[in-house]
């Protein structure tokens, strides 16, 4: 079995706690979007704010290897990274679906729906 070093259980239990803040801290969007992906709504469970590999995703339904962002204009300045950190999810056998948190905001049914033709090319 392989053993962790100190500083990789730190950085564990940081991220952790970072995505348990996150989760009781969410933004508007994911919210809302939360509210329509919650319960299995689509026919998959999704967990929010949660660690896959060294990063915090907003949601991820590891069934159907899903992970959704709501891209906040935070990530206008990140563009580079959010790309190098989905090739990363990519290479751990994850898509990525970025939603705008402005379409989220005014659209939520065709985000949803966007959501729901994801979960439908993994099936």
């Amino acid at each position: 079995m392989h053993k962790q070093s100190r500083q990789q259980l730190k950085f564990g239990a940081l991220l952790a706690g970072c995505a348990q803040f996150m989760r009781h801290n969410s933004t508007d969007t994911e919210q809302m979007l939360w509210r329509c992906l919650a319960g299995k709504r689509l026919g998959v469970a999704f967990r929010r704010q949660v660690v896959v590999d060294r990063f915090v995703v907003d949601f991820a339904a590891p069934a159907a290897r899903l992970i959704v962002e709501v891209d906040g204009g935070y990530h206008s300045q990140r563009v580079a990274a959010d790309a190098r950190r989905d090739r990363v999810l990519l290479r751990l056998g994850y898509r990525v679906l970025r939603l705008e948190a402005e379409f989220v905001r005014c659209n939520l049914i065709a985000a949803v729906r966007r959501v729901r033709a994801a979960l439908a090319q993994t099936a």
